[in-house]
């Protein structure tokens, strides 16, 4: 286990310097966050600076072992890190402390710890071990796998209510775009968000319609450069009659139809005929348009009956606000509210650390945790602000160079999936910030208050640096 390489051999200390600065600028910003001058106490042992002091410690020493360890030992483990990752999820839900809203935290005495950041770790080694087997080649069989991979722990923290730490684990698909999965995947999930925030802004019913429009305009225009025609035409001519007469029976039998279900009729009718005109004439170039018309439609229709069904009360409050939909400045919406009012205090110089009337007065709740970059925001002003964007944005670009650097496809995937994680946290965090985004509940790497998400990143991203230090085998 030990291996033969020495502790320190091949490490990559940039990456290292790195993690340090972020760190070390994130203590002294949760420090800003917790630090009351009307108490005259420079220091305590309760305060959740210290706490975090002690998270900074067992992740240095986790760290430390993890580097000692042999690379190898990593893709070895992968499959016992998932298994155990999701049994975790499943204890959780049955013993598990509630936490705003959400049943995802082991607590023992004063630790608190969220399995859902081993799962993490879990899922992108299994996936990393998945796709690094010989001649792997994206199948409709290895496909399936790997959405029930990703699937399982998706349903489960969906069950404890963290919406938010399930959105995650859709980021492993863009390491999968890196080894060669189809780019329409990639653009189905950009139409379903689309069409889905569309949905949310103007009505289903209006998006759905624009869908299909231009689904019409493009299955039309396809017919007509194959030289079939105006069948595309006569498709959606036949399928605008179906709903037409469902529309008409419904009425004369004095029945109510929702106008969707028009649109999906419509929808129907059309593409049995175009499946049929695909099928007879070896035309399959037609098909994709279908799927992305369908996605479109599955998204816009099932978006009101998610938001309406699935989201509980915050969480479609918070949306609304985000869309201008309620002002709420005194309830859901106060945190975002106080959190750009501290960002924008903070002018272009800031403040002056520790000189933060927001920060100190405690206007912005959670400030420590998910609102810990309004504290930079007001303190260190827009420079500051720069200064740590910049940080992150040299923590990305550093971790793909690395990742193109492996000869080992187990290494490049792992290191993709490591990237993926900490820029959606990174984006997202911010995001909520700044009113871009409703507040899901997302921490900011390494500078967010918490144990569990400190540990959970520092594991994720050095096993992913014992990884490079050998970055010139073939490890599986």
């Amino acid at each position: 286990m030990l291996g033969n390489n020495p502790y320190r051999k091949g490490i990559d200390w940039w990456m290292v310097l790195l993690y340090v600065a972020l760190v070390g600028f994130g203590w002294a910003n949760l420090y800003a966050a917790n630090f009351n001058p009307e108490t005259g106490v420079f220091f305590s042992v309760d305060a959740e600076y210290f706490k975090q002091l002690v998270w900074i410690g067992i992740s240095i020493i986790s760290v430390s072992i993890i580097m000692i360890l042999d690379a190898k030992l990593y893709v070895e483990i992968s499959t016992f890190v998932y298994i155990i990752s999701i049994i975790l999820l499943l204890v959780v839900l049955a013993v598990g402390k509630e936490v705003h809203g959400a049943k995802a935290w082991f607590e023992l005495g004063p630790i608190r710890f969220q399995p859902v950041e081993f799962t993490k770790l879990g899922t992108a080694l299994l996936i990393a071990r998945f796709m690094s087997r010989y001649n792997f080649q994206f199948t409709t069989a290895n496909a399936l796998k790997i959405g029930g991979i990703l699937l399982l722990p998706i349903a489960l923290v969906l069950l404890q209510n963290d919406t938010g730490s399930a959105l995650i684990f859709f980021t492993f698909l863009l390491p999968m775009f890196r080894e060669g999965m189809s780019p329409h995947i990639l653009l189905l999930g950009v139409v379903a968000a689309a069409t889905a925030i569309a949905s949310l802004l103007i009505g289903d019913e209006w998006v759905m319609a624009i869908v299909l429009l231009v689904s019409a305009m493009v299955i039309t225009v396809k017919f007509q450069n194959n030289n079939q025609h105006n069948f595309g035409i006569f498709a959606v001519l036949i399928g605008i009659g179906a709903s037409a007469m469902t529309w008409g029976i419904t009425l004369l039998l004095h029945k109510h139809v929702e106008l969707s279900v028009l649109f999906l009729i419509g929808a129907g009718v059309t593409t049995m005929f175009v499946l049929i005109r695909m099928v007879t004439r070896r035309f399959y170039r037609i098909f994709m348009v279908l799927v992305y018309m369908w996605a479109g439609l599955a998204m816009s229709f099932g978006t009101s009956f998610v938001f309406e069904n699935v989201l509980i009360e915050h969480q479609r409050t918070r949306i609304n606000i985000l869309f201008g939909k309620e002002d709420d400045p005194l309830g859901a919406g106060y945190n975002v509210n106080q959190s750009l009012i501290a960002i924008g205090s903070g002018g272009f110089s800031g403040k002056g650390y520790l000189q933060g009337t927001q920060t100190k007065f405690n206007f912005v709740p959670k400030q420590s945790t998910d609102f810990i970059f309004c504290t930079v925001g007001e303190e260190w002003g827009f420079m500051g602000s720069f200064v740590l964007i910049g940080l992150y944005l040299l923590f990305f670009m550093r971790l793909i160079s690395l990742a193109e650097k492996q000869h080992s496809a187990f290494s490049r995937v792992y290191g993709y999936c490591v990237a993926s994680i900490f820029f959606f946290h990174f984006a997202v965090n911010i995001s909520m910030t700044i009113g871009l985004m409703p507040v899901i509940g997302i921490p900011l790497p390494f500078f967010s208050y918490g144990g569990s998400s400190l540990w959970g990143f520092s594991i994720l991203l050095f096993i992913f640096l014992k990884l490079d230090t050998n970055r010139n085998e073939l490890i599986r």
